[in-house]
């Protein structure tokens, strides 16, 4: 009698085993958008507004995104970014397309913010602003220059051509208060880098209360390589976001 009921019992163990890891796996999880951009596919540019070009906006626009287990952008929201400039951004992260997320081998959703940063060219090439938008200055605006003005002391470049200069990242510790209270979110500072690569400056532009000191703490012991324009190097004036986001 017992050997008969050692087979049936056998069969349920393992039926219980694998309903509970198939119930483990979350249909969506919350993942950092450096992992993200990694699994990109194709990514769209944005096209910058032309009122904002008009108007010399520039900036970052930041968004929530959902993203469906075969890679598709599903939803987006706007977390922060010039109102001018935030369509543009939605518009071309809404055709993006990325590889996939696995979890314990299983594609699942994902939740992530992407930042998507507009710059543009000054008309002198003295005036140092590196960005993301192709062209740099146009022959035009350069024609009949003698000898180039001197180098300047301080020139705006984006945050992703700094983030390459990174030596040193320390990263924020996660107050305690703000993880009781599932606090998340992404604080972003504006940051003068001195000649040396030491950070001289922070201004606080947005972000949580309670996040944002543990981000300019974390931020002021940066070190970034000099950032050189003719071989010299010169003073940044550059935007730092610190993305704090809790385990599901």
């Amino acid at each position: 009698m017992k050997r008969h009921l050692v087979v049936p019992l056998f069969l349920l163990i393992c039926f219980a085993s694998s309903a509970t890891a198939q119930v483990s796996t979350p249909q969506r999880v919350r993942t950092s958008d450096s992992i993200m951009q990694s699994l990109i596919i194709k990514k769209v540019a944005p096209v910058y507004p032309p009122l904002g070009r008009q108007a010399r906006i520039q900036g970052m626009v930041i968004l929530k995104v959902q993203i469906s287990k075969t890679g598709d952008v599903e939803s987006i929201q706007l977390v922060s970014g010039h109102p001018i400039l935030a369509p543009s951004a939605i518009e071309a992260v809404k055709q993006w397309k990325y590889k996939p997320y696995l979890l314990n081998g299983e594609p699942v959703e994902v939740e992530t913010n992407v930042t998507v940063n507009f710059t543009l060219p000054d008309k002198l090439p003295v005036a140092g602003v590196v960005g993301d938008m192709p062209g740099g200055i146009p022959e035009g605006e350069q024609g009949g220059l003698a000898p180039q003005p001197a180098v300047p002391g301080r020139v705006r470049v984006s945050s992703g051509v700094e983030q390459g200069l990174v030596i040193t990242k320390v990263p924020p510790q996660y107050p305690p208060e703000a993880k009781d209270a599932h606090i998340q979110g992404v604080v972003l500072m504006n940051v003068i880098v001195d000649k040396e690569g030491n950070v001289a400056n922070i201004q606080l532009i947005s972000g949580h209360p309670l996040l944002a000191p543990a981000a300019i703490d974390a931020v002021k012991q940066w070190k970034y390589k000099p950032y050189l324009l003719n071989e010299t190097p010169v003073e940044v004036d550059t935007q730092v976001h610190v993305n704090f986001t809790l385990a599901p």
